[in-house]
């Protein structure tokens, strides 16, 4: 069981994201689950008759509340707005690189041009919904629609798949937010996603670059797995949406959910706790993995599909686990076997990874904000974790390494609540 404070939810209890799409109502609704129409799925665990726009990582309602809430001089919004505003990527001054290859590993890496671009598409697209700039848009557009007409392949060696998963979710988000500016070359950069980046996505989920099937890390299907999710959001492809929606819960690599968190731990110091399946390796990529899962349930959730609590709130236990670990507490930790290679050569880990511990990336606002606000759940460490990096940056604020880049931030701005 796990500790509950006086106006908090128990974590055994299940809150359906539909039943609460049904039952809400209200202005508070309204700017949580978005102000637009709301997807209705056909049958269960299929993919919505209609796709809601917006709908990845962020929705109508969250918005119109980052825009009442920056324009009324509200923090934390203000405070996130401002992190925004001050990123060298968020100008609308930014100039494109785009670039007909693109390679991650091996020779003539190259693939800084297109991170940056792509936190420079995100962050102009976000200034101008929320603060309704016609600057920030035109530049976003500009960034978008020069990638869409250049960008002919992604390559390198296996690193390719890294990129191919993180820049493609990243980058449709980006359009997802411009989408109904008349500018942006909508079909042109739906034709190139499908193009360049879902066949690579599509190939490492299916094939796993011919290793054991236990040889990636958790963040290497989970980036592919949100890629292929956010094309089929982004070009209303049900297929595709139930392609990384089935690999969620069913796959056979480590980013799928029971394997991504192969271990639980009951009242745990009064919470329950999910061993993360890069614990092992060091707290860098396991937080990395909260950003990657995260955007995943996000886009979901906002498409009807409550991942998020799926098989107990697994992810919810992961989080916490990795977060009460960050924030330099004791957990505990089952030994983890598994097959390295094309062999499967055997490989184990004994104890958590230190490497790395307590790194700040901004991932854990979107986690809080579902779990603690809009689910009203104690989640302690998730929490704790969430306000001592406070308010998030995106893209440019964590170095300038890729690691900086593996998620697009800004979740104070855009989810407290």
């Amino acid at each position: 069981m796990s500790r509950t404070s006086p106006h908090r939810h128990h974590e055994g209890g299940q809150v359906s994201r539909r039943g609460l799409l049904k039952t809400a109502g209200g202005l508070t609704a309204a700017l949580a689950l978005g102000a637009g129409a709301t997807a209705t799925a056909t049958r269960a665990d299929a993919a919505p008759g209609t796709f809601t726009h917006p709908g990845m990582l962020h929705n109508a309602g969250d918005i119109n509340r980052a825009k009442v809430r920056v324009a009324a001089g509200t923090d934390p919004w203000l405070s996130g707005w401002n992190k925004l505003v001050a990123n060298s990527h968020s100008q609308s001054t930014w100039s494109p690189r785009a670039t007909a290859t693109i390679i991650r590993g091996g020779t003539g890496q190259n693939y800084g041009l297109l991170y940056n671009d792509i936190a420079a598409a995100y962050q102009n697209a976000l200034r101008w919904k929320v603060g309704g700039t016609e600057a920030n848009a035109q530049c976003a557009a500009r960034i978008l629609n020069a990638w869409a007409t250049t960008l002919t392949t992604v390559t390198g060696n296996a690193d390719r798949f890294l990129a191919a998963g993180l820049y493609g979710w990243q980058f449709a988000n980006a359009a997802e937010l411009m989408r109904d500016y008349s500018a942006f070359d909508l079909s042109a950069f739906q034709e190139m996603m499908v193009r360049v980046f879902y066949p690579l996505n599509n190939q490492f989920l299916t094939g796993h670059n011919d290793a054991c099937i236990t040889n990636y890390w958790a963040n290497w299907d989970l980036c592919n797995m949100a890629s292929v999710l956010a094309i089929g959001i982004l070009n209303n492809d049900g297929a595709k949406y139930d392609q990384a929606v089935t690999y969620f819960k069913n796959g056979a690599g480590n980013g799928s959910i029971k394997n991504a968190v192969p271990f639980l731990y009951s009242n745990v110091e009064g919470y329950d706790l999910g061993q993360w399946q890069e614990s092992g390796r060091d707290q860098g990529h396991t937080v990395m993995g909260m950003g990657q899962m995260g955007a995943i349930c996000e886009m979901a959730w906002n498409q009807g599909e409550d991942l998020y609590s799926y098989d107990g709130r697994r992810f919810m236990k992961a989080a916490q686990y990795v977060a009460k670990y960050n924030l330099n507490m004791d957990v505990p930790f089952t030994t983890y076997n598994w097959g390295s290679g094309q062999n499967c050569s055997p490989q184990s880990q004994t104890v958590p990874g230190a490497g790395s511990r307590g790194q700040v990336r901004p991932v854990w606002a979107m986690l809080h904000y579902h779990y603690g606000r809009r689910l009203l759940l104690d989640d302690k460490y998730i929490s704790q974790m969430c306000f001592s990096v406070a308010p998030e940056g995106g893209g440019g604020d964590y170095g300038s390494d890729s690691g900086g880049y593996d998620q697009l931030g800004f979740g104070t701005l855009m989810y407290a609540k």
